[in-house]
């Protein structure tokens, strides 16, 4: 009864958040703080900022999987589940829903469709120099992302993404390592290493073996599983660096529209939670509610098995430099990929006038300067599309 009432009380908790948690993950960890720390005291302040260095570390939306491995600590596997599905409910449903009724009434036309695109080129403009004021600092790491944004923007594809990936590990491997200071606390976990193993056994098997079964067995829902499970497991650099990605496996190969991709994307920033339940709306565009509910599962699935997976071995790996400076390398190209992913698709698609600019100049200012949370921009957004519609039209 305890431990029922314990997973009871996570719900309740992580759905509350789930409900309100605007303002994308930093913001999310800051709400985290607030309940599970603060007001509920499940942890202190510093196994609290364990945690989120571990996550840090990991591909996959941050504060998610903070708020799974605080579900864990607490209730442990089933704990985190709950935690996990508190948190995104609330954004799945409205996602499913909007995809829904984007298809039933030709949402595509609507002006707030096209005044969505544009809160999207504001908000990923605004997280791309929060993004590179705190992972680019310096000069070899500017370097290092401007060449990243060159190579995506003059050969686009999702492999080519993975490549620069790789080539920035190395590259930091060699580079920053050494720089690298690493300061430790030491890290109480109850999950075993032999679970850990087991977990990271799972994903590697599945990293590899769903692209195989997707091309030799012919059905819809195995390719929305694989090709969101492949880009849930290596995203870094949280929620918005998932939209070049995504956009590369989606928009060339005609599963959605430029346009449908970009309405979904601005429609995620009105929504509160975790920016990866994006997914839910393009796998129901792609194949209704089931579709989406695929794509979610799929999509956060690489997120449990890597905090199970990277729990026991915490401390050890921040104890090596050369990890933290393969994250230093990995984290500069991020922030290239997405200078590259804010010139296409998202202005190019967004801004085709001189309105248009004006607005995401406007929308951008509120955010960066005046900092207005995204909900807020989100619904500023729209009613001067309409406005402006009105004006002109």
């Amino acid at each position: 009864m305890g431990k029922n009432k314990s997973l009871l009380e996570i719900l309740i908790t992580s759905f509350k958040l789930g409900l309100t948690s605007f303002g994308g993950p930093v913001a999310h960890l800051g709400y985290f703080k607030d309940e599970y720390v603060d007001k509920k005291k499940w942890l202190d302040d510093k196994m609290y900022a364990d945690i989120i260095a571990l996550c840090q570390f990991l591909p996959g939306p941050a504060s998610s999987q903070v708020g799974i491995a605080i579900g864990m600590l607490r209730g442990g596997l089933m704990g985190g589940i709950v935690s996990w599905f508190g948190f995104t409910i609330p954004s799945i449903i409205v996602l499913i829903v909007f995809a829904l009724l984007y298809q039933s009434f030709s949402l595509g036309d609507a002006t707030w469709i096209s005044s969505l695109k544009i809160v999207a080129v504001a908000v990923v403009a605004h997280a791309l120099i929060g993004m590179g004021k705190n992972l680019t600092p310096d000069r070899p790491r500017i370097a290092m992302a401007l060449a990243a944004a060159l190579v995506m923007l003059l050969f686009p594809s999702a492999f080519i993404q993975i490549l620069i990936i790789i080539a920035a590990a190395l590259f930091g491997y060699f580079m920053f390592s050494k720089q690298v200071q690493p300061k430790v606390n030491p890290f109480q976990v109850t999950v075993t290493k032999t679970q850990g193993v087991i977990s990271l056994a799972i994903l590697a098997v599945l990293l590899i073996g769903l692209p195989i079964v997707s091309q030799v067995v012919t059905n819809h829902y195995i390719t929305i599983f694989d090709i969101f499970f492949r880009v849930g497991s290596i995203v870094f650099g949280g929620g918005h660096v998932v939209l070049p990605l995504l956009e590369q496996e989606v928009v060339p190969n005609g599963l959605v529209t430029s346009g449908e991709f970009l309405a979904g994307y601005g429609m995620a920033q009105a929504v509160p939670g975790p920016l990866f339940t994006f997914a839910s709306y393009l796998g129901t565009m792609m194949s209704g509610v089931a579709g989406g509910i695929v794509a979610t599962v799929a999509m956060f699935l690489p997120s449990f098995l890597l905090v199970i997976g990277a729990l026991p071995f915490l401390n050890e790996l921040r104890n090596r430099s050369s990890f933290q400076g393969i994250l230093t390398g990995v984290n500069a190209a991020v922030v290239g990929i997405l200078l590259a992913a804010l010139y296409d698709p998202v202005f190019t698609s967004s801004v085709v006038s001189g309105a248009d600019f004006a607005m995401a100049a406007i929308l951008f200012a509120l955010l960066y300067f005046w900092k207005k949370p995204a909900w807020m921009i989100v619904i500023i957004g729209v009613l001067m599309g309409e406005l402006i519609a009105f004006i002109f039209v």
